[in-house]
């Protein structure tokens, strides 16, 4: 679960968008507000039900695609929201609150039975697709069944095609079947949706808040090309798309607000421009040509100094945790760092301020001292490496931990780290040059984005046969509770021989057992919050990754916006409750 880590992280290009004007207008008013910065991290800046006006977006690069079965790029999870309904969604809504999943299709959660591994969920009756088309489970399963066409639809999880029972396994998707017999599907009527699962999996509704729940008519599907006309079950529907150039959406005629009360449909129209400059995105958002950045990771540097300098602008600011974390991997199994004293002494030693500067300084992120960021259900504060009593390093205690691990002058170990980044470069130096200070030597390899997992870091035998004990990394879960957030990085059964994502190569038997108890159907939700603390301690004793930074992003909250607000789980702003000012 990498879906944070290069998805919206925007690649950058240097074509530049036409420049459209919004336009007012609307049934009640609200004044432009600028309240102050962070104001919409935890409050809804100028609240409103103005309706009217076209909200433009730019996006320096452009979805993986609008095909709500076929995507796994954050922000575009967050914009879908407004063309595709998935079975559950976040709830709309400030701080913790908005980690909260709620029923979107569904009248309620999905009801988990037979130890949690059939999973049943009634759709409301009465809803419509945007061309009128009634909408039932049997599109919801159509929607499901796509996603395992993975030679059609390439990008997106594969939840469904490990968790579902049946012939789920040699499945090979409904353009290779036509009879649709994805038998761990069930649709008894056309209101109830009944998933079989091969294992239990008390986490299922998190899976069913993902957009390949959205539902999908056979009729209309399209194979690769829906993408260019996905059919709406949300507020808003493609007037047009032209690939990589811009799309334009309209409200749904057939869209009823009492059902969907998470999403709004407040501007008449919406618009996205593709490809665009990432500076140009800036200097047009300040300038009130547009009113949001896609892509939701924030402003490039020259935008943020001039940000932070200028009083009116930052009061339009904010500088929310993203749910993204940014940290060096500890290979567990690369001498000498396969004594636990010797990865603590790296644990100690490192200089946090140094490292946070590399990844864009206190705006880009705060100082992390767990393995889990607060945005994640069950977080508490705790610095068991003195990481935020002393930042610049805890040399005492690093010196103490080599002696136990019989280097008290230090060694010499390898670290890996993407060259075509420059936070990755630049925090591969910077912690080269604080380990220097208690004889801890790095040797650094850069490789290549593309190829930086699948053939080198991601490598156990490659990381081991070059003595490379460290990797700079970065990582967001696809739901934020402990299970999300640790399960590909620190749980055993996640090592694999490439591609790996478990880089410390953790298999701390109490862990896996910890993470194992999160799928239990007795496990209750408060149960799950001491766990996430518990793993993440244990993780943070086994110190198989350094934390760097809880990643923060710059955002400018353009003040022609209504009804701004950080959603928590994105870690930007919410695109599904915006609308514009009617003056």
């Amino acid at each position: 679960m990498r879906r944070r880590n290069t998805i919206g992280l925007a690649a950058f290009s240097g074509i530049t968008a036409l420049v459209l004007a919004a336009c007012g207008g609307g049934s009640t008013s609200s004044s432009p507000s600028s309240p102050g910065f962070n104001a919409a991290v935890n409050s809804v800046v100028a609240p409103s039900t103005a309706t009217g006006g076209t909200i433009i977006y730019d996006n320096s690069s452009g979805p993986d695609s609008t095909d709500p079965g076929n995507t796994y790029y954050a922000f575009n999870w967050n914009f879908t929201r407004l063309y595709a309904t998935p079975l559950m969604t976040y709830k709309s809504c400030t701080g913790t609150c908005g980690l909260q999943i709620v029923p979107a299709l569904a009248t309620a959660p999905g009801v988990g039975t037979s130890n949690d591994t059939v999973w049943t969920y009634h759709i409301k009756s009465g809803l419509k697709f945007s061309d009128g088309t009634p909408i039932t489970s049997a599109d919801v399963k159509y929607a499901v069944e796509r996603t395992f066409a993975k030679s059609v639809l390439v990008n997106g999880p594969s939840y469904f095609q490990v968790l579902l029972a049946g012939n789920a396994a040699k499945y090979p998707g409904p353009y290779k079947d036509k009879t649709g017999d994805l038998t761990a599907v069930d649709t008894p009527n056309a209101t109830t949706i009944v998933f079989h699962l091969n294992k239990p999996f008390a986490d299922f509704n998190y899976i069913a808040a993902i957009p390949q729940t959205a539902p999908v008519p056979q009729a209309k599907d399209t194979g690769a090309s829906y993408q260019n006309n996905p059919i709406s079950s949300g507020p808003y529907m493609f007037q047009s798309y032209q690939l990589n150039k811009q799309m334009t959406l309209v409200k749904n005629p057939n869209w009823t607000p009492s059902t969907d009360p998470q999403v709004k449909q407040l501007a008449s129209k919406v618009i996205v421009n593709l490809n665009v400059n990432a500076n140009d995105i800036d200097n047009r958002l300040i300038a009130g040509d547009i009113q949001m950045d896609q892509a939701g990771t924030g402003v490039q540097s020259a935008a943020r100094a001039r940000i932070l300098s200028t009083p009116s602008l930052k009061a339009s600011a904010d500088n929310p945790i993203s749910g993204f974390m940014w940290f060096e991997y500890i290979d567990s199994h690369v001498a000498p760092l396969n004594n636990i004293h010797c990865r603590q002494a790296i644990m100690y030693a490192a200089n946090k301020t140094t490292l946070q500067n590399a990844y864009g300084g206190p705006y880009g992120g705060a100082i992390a001292s767990t393995m889990m960021p607060p945005n994640i259900l069950g977080f508490q504060k705790f610095d068991p490496y003195n990481a935020l009593s002393k930042p610049g390093g805890d040399i005492a205690a690093a010196k103490a931990q080599l002696q136990a691990c019989g280097h008290p002058s230090g060694f010499t170990t390898g670290m890996a780290y993407r060259s075509d980044r420059p936070r990755d470069t630049a925090a591969a130096q910077a912690l080269q040059a604080s380990l220097a200070n208690v004889g801890i030597h790095l040797t650094l390899h850069g490789f290549p984005s593309a190829t930086y997992y699948s053939n080198y870091a991601g490598v156990p035998t490659y990381m081991a046969s070059h003595s490379i004990g460290l990797a700079t990394g970065g990582w967001g879960a696809d739901w934020p509770d402990a299970w999300g957030w640790f399960d590909e990085i620190a749980n055993g059964n996640a090592i694999a021989s490439a591609g790996n994502t478990n880089i410390g190569l953790l298999n701390d038997p109490a862990v896996n057992s910890d993470l194992a108890k999160f799928q239990s159907p007795t496990t209750t939700a408060a149960e799950k919050l001491t766990l996430a603390n518990t793993i993440n301690m244990q993780v943070m004793k086994d110190a198989v990754m350094l934390p760097a930074v809880y990643a923060k992003s710059l955002l400018f909250r353009s003040p022609a916006l209504t009804n701004v607000s950080v959603q928590p789980y994105y870690g930007m702003y919410n695109y599904g409750t915006l609308g514009m000012s009617s003056k």
